[in-house]
């Protein structure tokens, strides 16, 4: 092959590549998505805006999402010392699946100060496929409990997905096994044609040798008897 026309199949290998790599759909697709927090607080309702990130990191037959706020939400009249306020949400499930899941996170490491929005840890859950498809994951309700009290934010404008993954659910790929399991409960009913059954059959058909064998030799000495007799 000339260089020209090796260089013209190289370069067509090349597009078909690349072609095909823009067609492969992605597995995971994430988003920074804002979300309007309305608060019900102690001290009254407080509303914020905070960009949510959803990661999520394949992890056995799950998936480990994090939750990460990018702004704090809400705040408190008092500072609120290490440890005194512990997070936690939920995020909505959609499309192949529904529902929602728990993340939580550790408390606060640092004092939050008085009258200051409060910045939440990352909050972290593991997601579990009920069904295969593609399935989005959005912000839903967050809780904060701090000092004895509940403050509980959700979101109000309808926010989009901030994950979506192409799942496969474990009952899926488990399929084989449950046919594999009904093929044995079906087998069971079936009459079995190992060594056992073969010795009783022929324990059967020797038994009825037997009698047959027994029966002529019956039949044998009456007729002898017989023919003494006339004689």
């Amino acid at each position: 092959m000339s260089y020209p026309k090796r260089t013209a199949a190289l370069a067509s290998v090349a597009a078909l590549a690349g072609s095909a790599v823009l067609m492969a759909a992605p597995a995971a697709v994430a988003e920074v998505v804002n979300v309007n927090y309305q608060c019900k607080t102690p001290i009254g309702d407080k509303s914020a805006v905070s960009p949510i990130d959803i990661k999520g990191v394949k992890s056995g037959g799950g998936y480990k999402l994090t939750m990460s706020w990018q702004k704090g939400v809400s705040s408190s009249p008092v500072d609120l010392g290490k440890g005194a306020m512990n997070p936690s949400a939920t995020i909505k499930l959609g499309g192949a699946d529904s529902g929602t899941m728990s993340v939580t996170g550790p408390a606060n490491q640092a004092t939050v100060p008085a009258n200051t929005p409060i910045k939440i840890s990352d909050l972290t859950g593991t997601y579990t496929p009920k069904k295969s498809g593609k399935v989005t994951f959005t912000a839903g309700v967050l809780t904060i409990k701090a000092l004895g009290t509940t403050t509980t934010c959700t979101p109000t404008n309808s926010p989009g997905a901030s994950l979506t993954l192409d799942v496969t659910a474990a009952s899926d790929s488990s399929g084989g096994t449950q046919s594999d399991s009904n093929a044995s409960d079906s087998g069971s009913a079936l009459p079995q044609t190992g060594p056992e059954d073969s010795a009783i059959a022929l324990g059967t058909f020797g038994g009825t040798v037997l009698l047959a064998g027994a029966a002529g030799a019956l039949w044998l000495t009456r007729r002898n008897q017989a023919v003494r007799a006339r004689r």
